[in-house]
């Protein structure tokens, strides 16, 4: 059922260093080549720290919260339902979806703009790139490659963004922005599963953390009008089964119009290969009306979950963590692992980088600990 204009993995562009072929079981692959990219990025050390990264809220502050772990299987099982339904090749869009936060900091995006700053002379840092350097470069699992090998179509799929400057230093994956190309659809179909994973998972997160309330949430038509449909169908329901039948309610309801959206746009532009897509503007996309609910529902969570004070004190401390790892390993390479010692024997800031953004939550709160803390003298 795979439709013209997928990703087939019998026409891939292919990876960087020729491997042999599958073996073949009854005259077939026993796993096509997007498959063997999935299960790579599966059984990487940089997706096994995913656990202990945080979402919104710092690791060690719940066991109950999201982490960057428990977000990209989110995400995971949503990519590959939207692509199963627009007949999308499903391990092409599940592999990316596992692959896209594979280079963020610890502490999330209070991290990342810590880390950025601290490497603006040096070439900054965004965790679109670190995720392509740890696939392509920082993962040591095999004998005749750095990285993981993964075909050109995950590559290209887990750099979201891309400024004209940093495409040119990627070869074939950074081409599409310096020709304003569009990727694949399977990577269309894991920036909207993406979106709509934090999104609505965020609500719940907010409202379990007491950071927001319901009675702020009625305000944001999307969420409101969803709960109105819980309501009229359980009057007497409690609220801790309120909560995720609304929420479950928003996913569906975003996940329906972006692929009744998404294939009326097929439809018009009627595309027969994935060249077709890579030289049409975007064609995954909400309705007009759904796009106005789910932006005023990311301003909400931006207004009031991620700016919230005491959302702001983590920041601030994750912040101060990483400036202070930063700069003191600047002064002295000497404080880090010998294997980024070595690197660093490259390109010192970028070793630093590598390093730091390599860390889970409480390592990274271990590692200031024990750089800072007098009583860890002793």
């Amino acid at each position: 059922m795979l439709a013209s204009y997928a990703a087939h993995p019998e026409q891939s562009i292919g990876r960087k260093f020729n491997e042999p072929a599958a073996p073949l079981i009854n005259g077939a692959p026993i796993r096509n080549l997007f498959q063997r990219d999935r299960d790579r990025i599966i059984h990487s050390t940089a997706f096994r720290r995913l656990e202990y990264k945080t979402q919104v809220f710092v690791n060690h502050e719940g066991d109950l919260f999201r982490t960057r772990l428990t977000h990209s299987l989110e995400v995971a099982q949503l990519a590959r339902g939207i692509a199963r339904t627009l007949h999308l090749h499903e391990d092409l869009t599940e592999g990316i979806a596992l692959a896209h936060d594979l280079g963020h900091t610890p502490f999330g995006h209070a991290g990342q703009d810590a880390l950025n700053a601290c490497m603006r002379a040096h070439g900054g840092f965004e965790h679109n790139l670190q995720s392509l350097r740890v696939v392509d470069m920082l993962e040591n699992r095999y004998a005749e490659f750095d990285g993981l090998n993964l075909t050109f179509e995950l590559r290209e799929g887990i750099l979201k963004h891309c400024s004209i400057k940093n495409a040119r230093l990627l070869g074939d994956v950074g081409e599409r922005f310096i020709k304003k190309q569009s990727p694949s659809l399977e990577a269309q179909v894991t920036n909207f599963a993406d979106e709509i994973a934090y999104n609505n998972h965020d609500v719940d997160d907010g409202l379990r953390s007491q950071l927001i309330t319901i009675e702020q949430l009625k305000e944001i038509e999307l969420f409101a009008e969803n709960m109105a449909v819980v309501k009229s169908q359980y009057p007497n329901i409690e609220l801790k089964r309120l909560i995720p039948e609304t929420i479950r309610r928003m996913i569906n309801q975003l996940v329906i119009d972006l692929c009744e959206t998404t294939l009326e746009n097929i439809q018009q532009l009627k595309p027969q290969t994935i060249e077709d897509i890579r030289h049409a503007p975007y064609l995954v996309a909400f309705s007009e009306a759904t796009a106005k609910k789910n932006q005023a529902l990311k301003q909400f969570l931006r207004k009031n979950l991620y700016h919230h004070y005491k959302v702001n004190r983590m920041s601030a401390k994750a912040e101060r963590i990483i400036q202070e790892l930063f700069h003191a390993f600047m002064q002295n390479v000497e404080l880090m692992p010998d294997e980024h010692q070595a690197a660093a024997k490259a390109d010192q800031p970028r070793a630093v980088a590598d390093y730091i953004a390599g860390m889970t939550d409480r390592f990274a709160i271990r590692e200031h600990r024990r750089l800072f803390a007098v009583e860890e003298y002793f």
